[in-house]
């Protein structure tokens, strides 16, 4: 028991839902049905390592009693876990609702410290990409998500027009309107149309 609920729900929502969030939609996007299945494929769990360890995690405010890292650790074997069987479209459901929760507060976050954001911006370009209903081999994925037509019709424009998807204030607030931002994330989605979802997360992990 603890009196410092918010610390240890902020670690949660910050890595944990975070992370479901990053392996979601590049997962979906491959045709993968299981997280277990996107734990171990290596350009998505690289991706997953590389921007908790770089991004996300230096930004969690300290837990009494916690090492971050090995709380990660554990996060892993669970999302690595075959027995528990849950599915990638389960993880991809209601981004609209779990991208202003999960992932916007660290990009945020970051911004204010100054810090670069090019992991988190590609987690919103790969749900941006996957909006748009299609894996990178032209199957249709159903987007669900209680504001499916917006978002994808908001996705079909940002194809050409990347900055139009950030344009959602109900979503992104003002970090739509932010420049380092704004560049990260229009980077991130040309790449995906142009590369597609692998080579995209290659040049991620080849980044310094």
């Amino acid at each position: 028991f603890t009196e410092n609920i918010e610390a240890y729900e902020l670690m949660k929502i910050r890595i944990l839902n975070g992370g479901h969030a990053a392996i979601a939609y590049p997962a979906c996007l491959l045709g993968l049905q299981y997280v277990h299945d996107a734990m171990n494929h290596d350009l998505i769990s690289g991706f997953l390592d590389k921007m908790e360890l770089e991004e996300v995690i230096p930004i969690v405010p300290p837990v009494p009693g916690v090492d971050l890292e090995k709380y990660y650790l554990k996060i892993q074997e669970r999302f690595s876990n075959h027995q528990i069987g849950d599915t990638i479209l389960r993880l991809c459901q209601d981004g609209s609702n779990r991208q202003p929760k999960f992932i916007i507060p660290s990009i945020k976050d970051r911004l204010t410290n100054g810090l670069p954001v090019d992991g988190l911006a590609l987690e919103i370009a790969l749900w941006c990409r996957y909006c748009y209903g299609e894996t990178d081999e032209g199957k249709s994925v159903p987007v669900d998500d209680r504001d499916a037509k917006r978002l994808q019709a908001k996705a079909i424009e940002a194809r050409k027009h990347p900055k139009v998807f950030l344009e959602m204030k109900d979503i992104f607030g003002e970090l739509g309107d932010n420049q380092i931002f704004n560049k990260a994330f229009s980077s991130a989605l040309n790449d995906l149309w142009k590369n597609g979802v692998k080579q995209t997360l290659q040049n991620y992990l080849r980044s310094a």
